[in-house]
């Protein structure tokens, strides 16, 4: 009863690459949801990187360091645009201290400085083109 063996879970199922245009890195880009398998294995020219509560550790600073470790198995090096749905600590001391990696990999962080106007209420956006 009590011996049996933890395998570790994870989000993607086993098998060939996904290649997508834009992908929501799930639940808060949480490391207890996201790895390198995911970044090996889903594949896009745009991920959303969502999460601005630092006690939750959201985003997660290994789900960030994932998503190099897991582009640098990519068979090409497609332009990869991440873009941060929030300005945080993490994501900015990420960005300072991995920026020579991101450029080796061919990945570009949007800057979180676009606002949209619409009527009462202003809020973050930014634009996609695909």
């Amino acid at each position: 009863a009590g011996n049996s063996k933890s395998s570790k879970s994870t989000a993607v199922p086993p098998g060939p690459p996904m290649y997508l245009d834009l992908v929501y890195v799930p639940n808060h880009s949480n490391r207890k949801n996201v790895d390198v398998e995911f970044f090996k294995r889903v594949r896009s020219s745009y991920y959303v990187v969502s999460g601005n509560d630092s006690t939750a550790e959201e985003p997660s600073r290994a789900v960030l360091d994932s998503l190099l470790e897991g582009k640098a198995q990519w068979d090409s090096n497609m332009q990869v645009t991440l873009i941060p749905t929030h300005d945080s600590e993490v994501m900015r001391e990420w960005y300072q201290e991995t920026h020579e990696k991101q450029q080796d990999l061919n990945i570009m962080v949007l800057a979180s400085s676009s606002t949209v106007v619409m009527q009462d209420e202003s809020f973050p956006a930014c634009k996609i083109e695909l």
